[in-house]
């Protein structure tokens, strides 16, 4: 059994991971890939979702979605992902172009044809899920969870309280957050624990073709220090088909949509606000010793 997904994303050096990762597991069927405006401009990360794919081979569609957050001004992270936002490997000129449906519309489309619940997958600001959920809010019957990067219990890295996806579009996090969905929460309090080691690193180059692309991009990426890489969208993807490895907690989760706290998650973590109700999963812990394994083991399999 197969568990069909949607990734709405932002690529981005982990987003591009994310998506490596999604597309050759054979335990994943990635059957749209959505584009918002993040970690550079939703220009810039629908070309390099395309050429993600293109570089598989696939024929997976793409759809570009919003530009800008609902409310907030935008604000980007190319110090962190280059100009580009992709920068370290040359995909060529010839990457395909996205399909002619907004991201809204064919996550519509997408989520209403499945024959079986989807799990959605945003790795980037929640902008066109929120605008999915206010246009259609038919979708969420036929949807099984939202599985999403962003979020922490603890420290930000935009500001001492926020999340950068979570920051980027707090409005869009918010609608998210109040949408009665099933939702996993894999945030800063995992991704920050989960590092690419130097090690690790150093041994994806001579793996093949696929290691020696993603090694070009996560050596430009200026998310990291000596300890190695957050591949922040990429425990998403080990939380789909490794759950084992992740510790879980309950909660509920407010999002913050002003004042110096924009952005931040708020988890109920005494269970004291809520009358003792949940809305997320928040992943609090992880094994890093396993996430270098899988991930060194994935990439050696694609050919």
């Amino acid at each position: 059994m197969t568990t069909k997904i949607i990734m709405d994303t932002d690529p981005g050096i982990d987003d591009a991971a994310a998506l490596t990762m999604a597309i050759n597991s054979p335990e994943l069927d990635l059957k749209l890939v959505t584009t918002v405006a993040g970690n550079v401009t939703v220009d810039k990360t629908t070309i390099n979702a395309l050429k993600i794919v293109n570089f598989f081979k696939k024929d997976i569609p793409v759809a570009r979605g919003a530009e800008q957050p609902l409310l907030k001004p935008f604000e980007d992270a190319s110090r962190i992902h280059g100009e580009s936002g992709m920068p370290g490997y040359d995909f060529g000129n010839d990457y395909g172009h996205e399909i002619d449906l907004s991201a809204v519309e064919a996550l519509h489309n997408e989520i209403m044809a499945s024959d079986e619940p989807i799990t959605l997958v945003p790795t980037g600001s929640y902008t066109n899920i929120a605008m999915l959920f206010s246009q259609y809010p038919e979708v969420k019957a036929n949807i099984k969870e939202v599985v999403a990067m962003g979020g922490t219990l603890g420290k930000g890295n935009m500001t001492s309280a926020a999340e950068f996806n979570c920051f980027t579009d707090p409005h869009a996090a918010k609608v998210l957050y109040d949408s009665g969905l099933p939702i996993v929460m894999v945030g800063l309090d995992i991704t920050l624990k989960a590092l690419l080691t130097a090690d690790t690193l150093a041994k994806l180059e001579g793996l093949n073709a696929t290691g020696k692309m993603l090694h070009g991009l996560i050596t430009h990426y200026s998310d990291g220090d000596e300890d190695g890489h957050p591949m922040h969208d990429v425990n998403t993807i080990f939380y789909l088909l490794h759950p084992e490895f992740i510790t879980t907690e309950d909660m509920w989760v407010d999002v913050q949509t002003e004042g110096p706290a924009m952005g931040e998650t708020v988890g109920d973590i005494r269970g004291a606000y809520h009358d003792g109700k949940t809305n997320t999963k928040v992943c609090v812990d992880i094994n890093a010793a396993e996430f270098n394994k899988w991930f060194l083991e994935e990439i050696a399999k694609i050919k």
